[in-house]
């Protein structure tokens, strides 16, 4: 789908089907990048993986909309990193390492990108994305959607280790959702920096609960946040108005500045860090 198409917009029944049907495709196989086909496979079976049947193809249709929204959600995460980088004037500003996690957490997301990527053999089909007025032009504002973002990242992968039909899958699932975990603690531990010419020191950051929540400590859960979400729906009807253009115009975002994901070939921070297999 184009860019100019999705411009049109969408409703949002068009907008849940389209991301539920984006993991339909041909399995990827073989390598890191592969090494999720066979759990999706044996979902398409109905089985969980345990002699289990599911039936009806359940599995497979609720495996290949959680892995869709995954795909929307990493598109739209290596985006606004990327802009952060690129155009936020605040960012040049910041310390060093504050520096490194924002590029670094890029690298990560587009990671992640891949991997789903590779199980679904199929591009998201959402790569144009729209952000809040003053988005990359206020520190304020980009901390707040970044952790807006992250906590919804976190509670989207809690729905796949609830919900995936195999364990490879929702072990992977949780792999994913600590490193989530760990740019949302990051994101709040730049707020500090920021500069004073860009707003700073931002000392309270207001995530996807609407609430403006202290940055000290910026690790301040003792539990990740599942938002009660028991179903991939609800994430994506909370990215939906990041990726539909007529959503956007309804949640009051800034429909005049769409921008694209571009993809790339990651370099991540620690080869032992990378995914290597299952066993990691």
């Amino acid at each position: 789908m184009s860019a100019d198409q999705l411009d049109q917009g969408t409703d949002r029944r068009q907008f849940l089907s389209r991301a539920a049907t984006a993991g339909v495709g041909v399995l990827a196989g073989g390598g890191a990048l592969g090494a999720l086909a066979p759990s999706l496979a044996q979902a398409k079976k109905g089985g969980n993986g345990k002699g289990v049947a599911r039936g009806k193809g359940h599995a497979k249709k609720r495996d290949l909309a959680i892995l869709g929204a995954a795909q929307i959600a990493e598109a739209l995460a290596v985006t606004t990193y990327t802009n952060i980088i690129n155009a936020a004037p605040f960012f040049s500003r910041l310390a060093p390492d504050d520096q490194g996690y924002l590029k670094a957490a890029r690298q990560e997301e587009m990671s992640h990108y891949l991997l789903e990527e590779g199980v679904t053999h199929k591009a998201s089909p959402f790569t144009t994305f729209y952000y809040p007025p003053k988005m990359f032009a206020d520190a304020q504002t980009t901390l707040n959607v970044l952790v807006t973002l992250e906590d919804a990242f976190i509670a989207a992968y809690l729905v796949g280790v609830r919900d995936f039909s195999s364990a490879d899958l929702r072990v992977t699932a949780a792999r994913i959702m600590g490193i989530e975990s760990d740019h949302r603690t990051l994101a709040r531990v730049v707020a500090p920096g920021v500069a004073m010419q860009d707003g700073g020191p931002i000392e309270n950051v207001t995530g996807i609960q609407g609430k403006a929540e202290s940055v000290d400590p910026p690790n301040n859960n003792g539990y990740e946040r599942t938002l009660r979400w028991t179903t991939i729906k609800k994430a994506l009807e909370a990215l939906t108005p990041f990726a539909d253009k007529t959503a956007a115009g309804k949640a009051g975002f800034d429909t005049t500045k769409p921008y694209k994901f571009v993809a790339f070939t990651p370099t991540l921070p620690e080869p032992l860090g990378e995914f290597h297999s299952f066993l990691g």
